[in-house]
């Protein structure tokens, strides 16, 4: 399985979630985390994400006669680098948006579900905007936003610090033919709109 199929997975990406922050879980404790999942699924995609090195045996220990396994997420292989993503299909992007979508909306509902949960307390934020921007204004916009989470991307469990998700989508919202007016834009004899404007391209994300 490759690591798009590998990530691109609701359940997984579920598990890669909870395994941030350099922390250690045994499988028993993604059960606790994922109550919503049947255990059997859990337990067969951790299964999947060890067998690909994305999580690591950190520890062991003998549980009632068992052997229980502490994981560690190695986060490393959890990136979609420039060159898988750039082979990834109209098809990819539909099923990777989906899986996507569907563990945010299980993540979110875990969280009002949650005895004490309070949004406005909580700083909870899910606003949706429209931004007019040409392919340099959105390239500068992203490079601003990497820089902003890199500075926090080393970050771990520490006293006061809670794990937060956090989600960027960027698509174009209209249609690429037309300008900034609205008008259809012209174009040279021959030559068609589509050709010579062309949607930007989808930002690397990182799933985790």
């Amino acid at each position: 399985m490759d690591i798009l199929d590998l990530l691109l997975h609701p359940v997984r990406l579920r598990i890669v979630h909870v395994m941030s922050g350099g922390r250690t879980h045994t499988t028993s404790d993604l059960c606790a985390r994922l109550p919503d999942v049947p255990k059997t699924t859990v337990y067969r995609h951790v299964g999947l994400l060890a067998g690909a090195g994305v999580l690591e045996v950190a520890g062991e220990q003998r549980v009632h006669g068992a052997v229980e396994r502490h994981y560690r997420l190695r986060r490393d292989r959890t990136v979609i680098d420039a060159d898988a993503a750039a082979s990834m299909s109209l098809d990819d992007h539909r099923r990777g948006f989906t899986a996507a979508m569907a563990a945010l909306l299980a993540e979110f509902d875990a969280y009002l579900s949650r005895d004490g949960a309070d949004p406005a307390a909580d700083l909870v934020g899910y606003r949706q905007s429209v931004l007019w921007l040409s392919r340099d204004e959105l390239a500068e916009m992203l490079g601003e936003l990497r820089e902003v989470v890199a500075a926090r991307w080393g970050n771990g469990p520490a006293p006061g610090r809670s794990p937060h998700l956090a989600s960027a989508i960027f698509f174009p919202a209209g249609d690429p033919s037309r300008d900034g007016a609205g008008r259809q834009a012209e174009t040279p004899a021959g030559e068609s709109a589509r050709g010579l404007s062309q949607p930007p391209g989808t930002p690397r994300q990182r799933p985790s």
